[in-house]
């Protein structure tokens, strides 16, 4: 069983002060040692918490919340978890300040079957009851089948976490970077267009279609030659919108991608690391034990 203990970053309380930081540290810490009753940790994503104990798995800041500006978000710990029964994989987010547990399935996409995380929050609540539950389901606003689709083309969470053969998973995580700062270069291309071209056609459009109406004017009615005036002008400035929002969707998709490829790196990382420090314990002397921060202790 691996015992997991985090502590707050932010000394000596929370963003909400609800929890000191020896609190969180063991409500975290009992928490996820209740999930790896059931469940194997396989890699943790922390937002301005630390861990407190040296872990045996991969461990990340929360790219997602870190690269936002605002500092809102109450700090949390994220475990990509794989079920020791099926074999599937699942994100637990703990929000230990709210006293809240959410099952994010964008990252999990195709990791696990439909319905699953309904029964991975029974399970959950059976073990856990003191705490509230919920899902975050997939965003069509949001591009998640998007992004997901785009990362399991080239690399898949399964292989990242679990992979024995670490040197072409990096090789497959470097491939899926060059394709997000592609993606990106591509949607800042189609921005720029829509920017250059919405104010000059917006004018030429709005002279033509108020000359021309305005000379029918006489005949359709001051009234009707207004409405249709607004009406094609309306339309032209909808459209142009709906092109610049677009753009603006893809440049977000893009960053997302980005942002996972550079999250499946860190994990690999760790996951380098840790296996390094695991081969230097088999082969140290007798009486001597390797951290997985490189010290040595006797």
């Amino acid at each position: 069983m691996t015992h997991t203990a985090v502590e707050a970053a932010d000394s000596p309380k929370v963003t909400d002060g609800s929890f000191a930081a020896s609190e969180v540290c063991e409500f975290s810490n009992q928490f996820f040692s209740d999930v790896a009753t059931f469940a194997h940790l396989r890699a943790m994503k922390l937002y301005r918490l630390h861990a407190a104990q040296v872990q045996t798995v991969p461990r990340i800041p929360c790219l997602d919340h870190e690269a936002m500006l605002h500092e809102g978000i109450a700090p949390h710990a994220a475990a990509y978890v794989e079920d020791r029964e099926t074999g599937e994989l699942h994100e637990i987010v703990l929000i230990p300040s709210r006293r809240r547990v959410e099952i994010d399935t964008a990252s999990t996409l195709q990791e696990h079957t439909e319905g699953a995380d309904v029964g991975l929050i029974a399970r959950l609540h059976d073990i856990r009851p003191d705490l509230t539950y919920s899902v975050n389901k997939l965003s069509w606003l949001r591009g998640d089948r998007r992004v997901a689709r785009a990362c399991r083309a080239q690399v898949a969470l399964r292989d990242v976490l679990l992979g024995a053969d670490i040197d072409t998973v990096s090789a497959a995580i470097e491939r899926l970077r060059i394709i997000a700062a592609l993606m990106e270069k591509q949607s800042r291309v189609a921005s720029w267009s829509v920017r250059t071209v919405t104010g000059p056609l917006l004018t030429v459009v709005g002279f033509l279609v108020y000359q021309g109406l305005g000379r029918l004017a006489p005949e359709i009615g001051v009234g009707t030659a207004s409405t249709f005036q607004s009406l094609v002008v309306g339309l032209a400035g909808g459209l142009f919108l709906y092109f610049g929002l677009k753009a603006v969707h893809l440049t977000e998709i893009a960053n997302r991608v980005w942002k996972r490829a550079a999250e499946y790196g860190l994990i690999v990382a760790e996951r380098r690391k840790l296996r390094y420090s695991a081969q230097e314990v088999d082969g140290s002397p007798g009486g001597t034990v390797t951290t997985v921060r490189g010290g040595a202790e006797k």
